[in-house]
């Protein structure tokens, strides 16, 4: 098992990172989180200081929920599970941050600020908004242009620059490794990004701030919360985090990349071109022979067309009778993914309807 920032390889032990990341199993939840395919399953399996978000639903208080996203390749169905948390904390109360990390892009991928805008708004705000997220209480920004109010972007650059006095190089260099400038500079920017909704210019007070992300993405929350707690001009409230698991790549372990396009389904795949990817790259759980899977059985839980079941297929008798025959040999591995592929083209084919629909104008067009 490896987990980073950057690489995600072989099979993910959850257990063990909560021990390695020193963080906690998620407490008991409100019915509310329980009615929800992503705390049901357990999909979202791990947390720090989330009390402080649990209180604010309970007590109707304010609270964000802030993310960031790299603009830098396809949109696919391992970022869904991100941008399904955004539209159910919305709809709890909580006023949406989303960072669109252009500058960070600028210094790690080689293309131009305008290429980098053009990703963030066609592959990623277009599916935001199709899977539900709405603008009345959504802040969508670039890093490279925070705000036309002067005063707003003022805050938020002064904010990072002022971070750089409470951050050290061993903390860098824990994070990144080598260090460059370039990286040095995201960081900073990144905790300002995660803090800065608490300033006067913006929420108006310290408040509780949620950063759900997959739990590769922890050293950044982990450098961001010690500069904060050190940090002397304003007394933030320390950052909340959720993590969940990671939807795996087809062809099994680690997670989908988009790096890789037989690693994953993107939000604007056609029908073939799901049926071709399932079908040609997606790891069985299948035994060698179809005697010997229909007198030992498949094991589900290495199979990735049923464990992306298992965060699309909402009905629950339907998947654990699917889990049931497919480890007992009743149903073959090519049933298994005829089932998936008929599960995600419906899914895609009235998303893609909503994205072609997507206004984002009320998104972008703000100060």
């Amino acid at each position: 098992m490896k987990v980073t920032p950057w690489e995600v390889e072989g099979d993910v032990d959850y257990n063990k990172l909560i021990k390695e990341f020193g963080i906690n199993p998620m407490p008991k939840l409100p019915s509310v989180f329980n009615e929800n395919i992503l705390f049901k399953r357990k999909i979202v399996f791990a947390q720090r200081d989330f009390d402080r978000i649990l209180s604010a639903i309970k007590n109707k208080k304010k609270f964000v929920m802030m993310t960031g996203l790299m603009p830098s390749g396809k949109f696919h169905l391992g970022h869904a599970i991100l941008a399904q948390q955004m539209v159910f904390y919305q709809k709890l109360g909580a006023k949406i941050y989303i960072a669109a990390a252009d500058l960070e892009a600028y210094n790690t991928r080689q293309k131009s600020l305008e290429e980098l805008r053009k990703i963030a708004i066609e592959q990623y705000l277009k599916n935001y908004i199709a899977i539900g997220l709405n603008p009345k209480n959504c802040d969508f920004y670039f890093q490279s242009e925070r705000s036309k109010e002067y005063k707003k972007s003022n805050a938020y650059y002064r904010l990072a620059s002022n971070f750089s006095r409470y951050a050290t190089f061993n903390e860098f260099k824990a994070v990144y490794g080598e260090i460059s400038p370039g990286k040095m500079n995201a960081s900073l920017l990144q905790a300002s990004d995660m803090f800065h909704s608490q300033l006067p210019e913006f929420e108006g007070n310290p408040l509780p701030v949620l950063i759900p992300v997959g739990s590769d993405q922890d050293p950044h929350i982990r450098l961001a919360r010690g500069i904060g707690s050190r940090y002397k001009d304003y007394k933030f409230m320390q950052l909340s985090s959720s993590y969940h698991i990671f939807l795996p790549g087809l062809k099994g372990g680690g997670k989908m990349s988009s790096s890789d396009e037989s690693s994953f389904i993107a939000m604007d795949d056609s029908p073939k071109q799901v049926e071709n990817k399932i079908k040609k790259y997606a790891f069985s759980g299948g035994r060698a022979t179809l005697k010997e899977h229909k007198e030992k059985g498949g094991n589900p839980d290495v199979d990735v067309s049923y464990q992306y079941l298992s965060f699309f297929e909402e009905n629950e008798i339907r998947l654990k009778k699917i889990h049931d025959n497919y480890k007992s040999g009743s149903l073959l591995t090519s049933e298994l993914k005829q089932i998936l592929i008929d599960k995600l083209n419906k899914f895609l084919k009235e998303h893609q309807e909503r994205k072609e629909k997507a206004d984002i104008d009320k998104f972008i067009s703000k100060d």
